[in-house]
C-alpha cells in the first residue's frame, strides 16, 4: 500500500511517500521537508530514494504553496517517483490538536474535519495549517482515502491532576480547558524506540522525552504512559519556541492588550507568531540563526539560546521529581537531533545525579545514538522521531479495513 504522509508544521511541512508492507516491513520512496514558511526565503528539500536530492529556495508565504511543492516534487517528470497521483492509495496526516474528540487515529470525513475545525482555537498555528493539508489532497485525490493522526491522543493517559488548571470548574465543563499536550505522536514514537535501543522494558521505565525544534515540548513517560507534558490547553505553553513566548505570567495578556489597545485576536498572534526567538532576538525565528547571530557577538541572539537550554532544564528537573527518577533522557526534533551543545549543556545540569555524556558520541550522533558515557547512572540518546512511520502504519490499518 502506498502512502503519503503529511506532517504540516508550525512553519514546515515534512512529507514521506512509503510503500507499506506491514508495521515492520515498507519502502521509503521519497521524502522532503519544506521549511521556513512566512519567512522571507523558504526551502524545499526533495530526496527521492534513489535519485539525486533537489533543493529549491523561493518564497514560500504560506502553507497552502507549500502543498503544492509537495505534490509538484513527487510527480516531477525528473525528480518524481510517481507517474501519477493515481499511485497513491492512502493519505496519513498529523494532526496536533484534536481534543477529548479523539483517543485514537480515524478516517477523515465530514465529521472528523469539522471537528478538526472545532479545535483550531486550541492550536491556532497548527490545525489550520493541517486542514489546509487535507483540503489540498482532498482536490487532487478526491477518491482516496485520508486518515487523521493526533498529537493528543498520547497525552490522554494523564491523571486530572496534571491536565486539569485551577480555574472555576465549569470553565472545564463548559469549554473544555484543561491540559491536552502535543507532539504526542513523537513522544510515542521515541519513547518506545529509546526503551528498545537502551534495553529498558518500557512497561518499567522513568523516560523523560525532549522534543526540541521550532515547536518544543518535554513529556514525561512511565511504564510507557505519559503522566505529564508540558504544552497546554493549547503549544503556547511550556519553553521557549521559534515565535511562541511559552510559560508567562497569566496577567502580562491583558496589560499589554490594555497598553497597545490589542484585541484577543491581536494578542493571540502576539503571543504565538511574534514572541519566542523571534520577539526576544528581534532577529529570527530559526535557531540556526540564533547560534550563527550569538557568536557573532549579538547579545540576544545568546539570550534566546540559553534561555531555550534553561527552560529545557527546568522541565526536565522537574518531571525526575515528578517520577521520583530517570531511567533515560531522550532528545529528539530538530534542535534536539542536530546541537550537540544544547544537549551538552542541558545534561550538564544533571552531573549531581550521575548524568555523564560522552561528548565524542554526543558530538558525532547520527541516527539512534547513545551519547551517555558508559558509567552514567542515567542513559540519555538521541532519536531521531519518526512521526510519519506512525501515521504511516496507522493509515495503513484504518484504510485496509474500508
Amino acid at each position: 500500500m502506498i502512502i503519503l504522509v503529511i506532517n504540516c508544521g508550525s512553519s514546515s511541512v515534512k512529507y514521506q511517500l512509503l510503500d507499506m508492507k506491514n508495521d515492520e516491513v515498507y519502502d521509503l520512496l521519497a521524502k522532503g521537508l519544506v521549511e521556513k514558511i512566512g519567512l522571507p526565503e523558504g526551502t524545499i528539500t526533495h530526496k527521492p530514494t534513489g535519485k539525486t536530492p533537489v533543493i529549491k529556495n523561493l518564497p514560500i508565504p504560506d502553507h497552502k504553496l507549500g502543498m503544492k511543492l509537495v505534490l509538484d516534487a513527487l510527480v516531477d517528470p525528473e525528480h518524481g517517483v510517481l507517474k501519477s497521483f493515481d499511485d497513491i492509495d492512502a493519505v496519513g496526516h498529523r494532526i496536533v490538536q484534536g481534543a477529548d474528540y479523539f483517543s485514537g487515529s480515524a478516517l477523515v470525513n465530514d465529521d472528523v474535519i469539522r471537528k478538526i475545525e472545532m479545535c483550531c482555537d486550541f492550536a491556532p498555528l497548527h490545525n489550520p495549517a493541517h486542514l489546509l493539508g487535507i483540503h489540498a489532497i482532498s482536490a487532487v485525490l478526491p477518491k482516496v482515502p485520508q486518515v487523521v493522526t493526533f498529537d493528543t491522543a498520547f497525552h490522554q493517559t494523564m491523571e486530572p491532576v496534571a491536565y486539569m488548571y485551577a480555574l472555576p470548574y465549569e470553565y472545564y465543563e463548559k469549554y473544555r480547558v484543561r491540559r491536552y499536550g502535543a507532539h504526542g505522536t513523537s513522544h510515542q514514537y521515541v519513547s518506545q524506540r529509546g526503551a528498545k535501543f537502551a534495553g529498558l522494558d518500557l512497561s518499567n521505565s522513568r523516560i523523560i522525552t525532549c522534543h526540541i525544534g521550532n515547536g518544543s515540548s518535554v513529556t514525561a513517560v512511565r511504564n510507557g504512559r505519559c503522566i505529564d507534558t508540558s504544552m497546554g490547553f493549547t503549544p503556547l505553553e511550556g519553553m521557549i519556541m521559534g515565535t511562541r513566548c511559552g510559560n508567562i505570567d497569566a496577567n502580562i495578556v491583558p496589560y499589554i492588550m490594555k497598553k497597545e489597545n490589542l484585541t484577543p485576536d491581536e494578542m493571540t498572534t502576539v503571543m504565538n507568531k511574534k514572541s519566542g526567538f523571534l520577539g526576544l532576538s528581534c532577529e529570527s525565528s530559526d535557531m540556526r540563526d540564533m547560534i550563527r547571530l550569538s557568536a557573532e557577538g549579538n547579545e540576544k541572539a545568546r539570550i534566546v539560546f540559553d534561555k531555550l537550554i534553561h527552560d529545557i532544564v527546568k522541565l526536565v528537573g522537574g518531571y525526575i521529581a515528578e517520577m521520583n527518577g530517570v531511567d533515560m533522557i531522550i532528545f529528539t526534533a530538530g534542535i534536539g537531533e542536530n546541537n550537540a551543545e544544547v544537549r551538552r549543556r542541558v545534561c550538564e545540569q544533571f552531573s549531581y545525579m550521575g548524568v555523564k555524556i560522552d561528548d565524542a558520541a554526543n558530538k558525532a550522533a547520527h541516527d539512534d545514538t547513545m551519547i551517555s558515557a558508559p558509567d552514567s547512572k542515567v542513559k540519555v540518546a538521541m532519536i531521531p522521531t519518526d512521526e510519519e512511520l506512525v501515521i504511516a502504519r496507522d493509515t495503513m490499518r484504518i484504510a485496509s479495513e474500508i
